[in-house]
């Protein structure tokens, strides 16, 4: 047997970790099932059986993160800058505001990267380049940028309201809405208090639609789901079962079996037979708790989205006759 991969490694960690959830008080026993769910398939997936600690790091993830997180350092800030190299940054700033009226975003881009090489302090820089990057359609640069001038003036109302555009285009309509508020908070112009307005009518249009009932476009287009639902059929062993019931539920026969000249042409294929519908539900059951795992925001909202629709169906049937 070849030596565990660090990838493996990692994994191992991980598992040990839930494994020591499952043991918590403050986890309910659907929770601590959809772990075990979760182990399980992780063990399949990596190939790492049993878990008896001799692949885990010597220290608990969780603490090897929680040290990571407070050792994480933020990049330096030049602490004195030069009036010179304070007037060439400010320039640089000018020259990308020009850019910017003239449609150049990606020159603006540059030049309000070259202000910040010079003094990387001014949270106005950083506001700037965020529009430049939402003109690009580097949105996520957008929000970046606008977090840190944020981190250097908690109380810039313009940098809010650009994180607020940034989320719209990122179709987060939740934060979007937030980060507007923020900016009417801070400056509750007529432009700050449209946006928000805006941000609140889209933020209600998307919850409307989700609790409006079963919408198939509505859950193809979902990344999260289409996402995991990838993962899940590029399991082999999913393959298997759904290979094993669509040839048992079409009649289709083993060629390592005899033929049956006899069996009536009515007669049903074998769909309860080894890989036929019990594999089947096997298979949709393993995918429903590996969704309430890793995702349970999602499997709530299918939940009410299929009963809302159940109750739609229910209610038409008990007008007149």
């Amino acid at each position: 047997m070849s030596a565990p991969s660090l990838k493996q490694s990692l994994v191992a960690s991980f598992m040990q970790f839930l494994t020591d959830e499952i043991g918590s008080e403050s986890l309910s026993e659907d929770a601590k099932e959809s772990i075990e769910v979760a182990l399980q398939c992780l063990e399949t997936a990596y190939e790492i059986n049993p878990v008896d600690g001799s692949l885990c790091a010597k220290k608990p993830l969780l603490e090897i993160f929680k040290d990571h997180q407070e050792n994480k350092k933020e990049p330096e800030s030049k602490t004195t800058i030069s009036d010179e190299d304070k007037a060439k940054a400010d320039q640089l700033k000018n020259n990308g505001n020009e850019l910017m009226k003239n449609g150049k975003f990606k020159e603006a881009l540059d030049a309000y990267t070259k202000a910040i090489e010079i003094d990387n302090t001014n949270p106005i820089y950083y506001c700037n380049r965020a529009a430049a990057n939402s003109k690009l359609d580097n949105h996520q640069a957008a929000l970046e940028d606008c977090r840190i001038a944020i981190k250097h003036d908690p109380n810039y109302s313009k940098a809010y309201c650009r994180m607020g555009l940034a989320y719209v285009n990122l179709n987060d309509h939740l934060n979007a809405r937030n980060s507007y508020k923020k900016a009417v908070d801070l400056d509750p112009s007529e432009n700050n208090i449209s946006n928000l307005n805006l941000a609140e009518q889209k933020l209600k249009e998307q919850q409307d639609a989700m609790s409006s009932g079963f919408n198939l476009g509505n859950i193809l287009n979902n990344p999260s789901l289409m996402s995991f639902a990838s993962q899940m059929m590029s399991d082999p062993n999913m393959q298997n079962m759904l290979s094993g019931f669509m040839n048992n539920a079409m009649g289709q026969q083993n060629p390592n079996e005899p033929n049956e000249p006899n069996r009536p042409e009515t007669e049903p294929a074998n769909a309860d037979g080894p890989g036929g519908i019990e594999a089947f539900l096997q298979a949709g059951q393993q995918f429903a708790a590996q969704m309430q795992a890793q995702n349970p925001e999602l499997v709530e909202q299918l939940k009410s989205a299929f009963k809302k629709q159940t109750e739609g169906d229910d209610s038409s049937k008990s007008g007149p006759q």
